[in-house]
């Protein structure tokens, strides 16, 4: 993960990209307080969505989910009262929290973005997609063109289920594809194979109404190969989705690829092997004109996901749902994942028994969480900004840290306009202790050896 003990941003930039699909930052539940914290950030206008059903889990996943079987029939487009009981009585349980949440803000902000994550959210019937939309739009509000993002699966949905959603308010769709090969779909216990994945394009590509979707892939598979790679991410291009989400495979403790293999370690790829993976992505998604907007996201221009932006540019956001996390008021925390102490926790919420609004984070969490996220990003750190709300000695700190790799090339400083400075003119800045004003405006890493920590 993006994440160092401030001051010192020991290991800028990482070294392996962030783990499988784009989450909420790291909570840090019941921060202590900082004696003179910025002001709270704005109130939120983004809610994430947890759908926690999957058919079985991944061998690489460990999300809170409800592993439902092969039984439950994937592509039913309405439900209705052949429902499965348990996404029914979720269903019912998320609405019931978001009936009790307060807003944050009086004035009435509205949802401008919602994804409905999971899990697999395409196995919810839609009606009770709906049913979610509707208790939002009730306590929260939603803007008059908000982005509804949902993830969904190969297999678990059909044309007739797809216009449904679209009818409902969905205008983007995250397909989790994951590779074009069957070999590295069964090694890592995807629920569907290579004949649902082209299925499952062109049934997005053919929804009239439509426009905005996005394809997730992931790399250092176990056994995969540089050519796999290079094939998985050319039927990536001639699929033509408007967004590419591009994951470095990370082991995680308690998966069975956590028990089956050690990271580094054949059938795995090595550092280097990885490292490479992601430049060979970087080089053809970029060459097929997709913007490599974020570490892990590429988009054509207009389409980057708007709300991953607000997790990258550190905005507020309300989440709901088993194990999800939030961000208000300057803290993130999160909710049990277990099923049975998440009812629990609904009942608590419901009766008044806890609240959100609990403090807020040191002032140094709340500068390297800003720094962290901004770093994931082709726009980077807005330094000036930074200087202003956690002051110019800290701001001197990270410049300084920053120094050796501005020299080594994996960090770009840039003036106002954005005009890359040459490593001698960081340092003369430097040196001149921002005395007439600093020229350096802006910081990013450079694309793709600073994000990936090579050099």
């Amino acid at each position: 993960m993006l994440r160092s003990t401030f001051p010192l941003v020991s290991h800028l930039p990482t070294r392996k990209p962030p783990p499988i699909r784009p989450r909420p930052p790291p909570v840090r539940p019941y921060a202590s307080s900082a004696a003179s914290p910025p002001p709270p950030p704005p109130p939120p206008a983004s809610a994430y969505v947890h759908l926690p059903f999957c058919r079985k889990r991944c061998h690489y996943c460990d999300f809170p989910i409800v592993a439902l079987g092969t039984s439950s029939p994937p592509t039913s487009p309405h439900g209705g009262d052949g429902d499965d009981p348990r996404i029914a009585d979720y269903v019912r349980l998320l609405l019931r929290e978001v009936a009790a949440t307060r807003p944050v803000s009086d004035d009435g902000v509205p949802l401008e973005t919602v994804f409905f994550g999971g899990g697999t959210p395409s196995l919810v019937p839609p009606r009770l997609v709906a049913a979610v939309l509707d208790a939002l739009r009730a306590r929260f509000g939603l803007s008059a063109s908000p982005e509804v993002s949902i993830e969904m699966d190969p297999g678990t949905f059909d044309a007739a289920k797809l216009r449904e959603l679209v009818g409902l308010g969905v205008n983007r769709v995250s397909l989790g594809v994951q590779a074009f090969q069957e070999d590295l779909l069964r090694a890592c216990g995807r629920a569907h194979g290579l004949r649902e994945v082209h299925d499952a394009v062109g049934i997005v590509t053919a929804c009239e109404g439509l426009q905005n979707w996005s394809m997730d892939l992931i790399s250092s598979l176990p056994n995969q190969t540089e050519e796999m790679w290079e094939e998985s991410l050319r039927c990536t291009v001639d699929a033509r989705p408007t967004h590419v989400s591009v994951y470095d495979l990370q082991i995680e403790q308690g998966t069975k690829f956590g028990q089956l293999y050690t990271p580094g370690v054949y059938p795995l790829p090595n550092e280097k092997d990885s490292a490479n993976f992601y430049k060979i992505a970087s080089k053809r998604l970029s060459e097929a004109g997709y913007n490599h907007y974020e570490i892990s996201s590429y988009c054509k221009t207009g389409y980057e996901c708007k709300h991953n932006v607000t997790y990258w540019q550190n905005r507020s956001f309300y989440a709901f749902g088993l194990g999800s996390a939030s961000y208000i008021n300057g803290i993130r925390f999160s909710r049990p994942r277990r099923m049975k102490e998440y009812a629990e926790w609904v009942q608590k919420l419901e009766n008044g028994v806890w609240s959100h609004e609990s403090g807020n984070s040191g002032i140094k969490d709340m500068a390297m969480d800003v720094v962290m996220l901004s770093l994931r990003t082709a726009w980077g750190l807005d330094v000036q900004s930074f200087s202003k709300t956690f002051g110019r000695s800290l701001t001197e700190s990270l410049c300084n840290t920053f120094r050796p790799f501005v020299e080594s090339g994996l960090v770009i400083a840039m003036d106002m306009e954005r005009r890359a400075l040459q490593p001698s003119e960081f340092e003369l800045d430097l040196q001149h202790d921002g005395e007439n004003g600093s020229r350096v405006a802006f910081i990013r890493l450079s694309d793709p050896d600073g994000w990936i920590g090579e050099g």
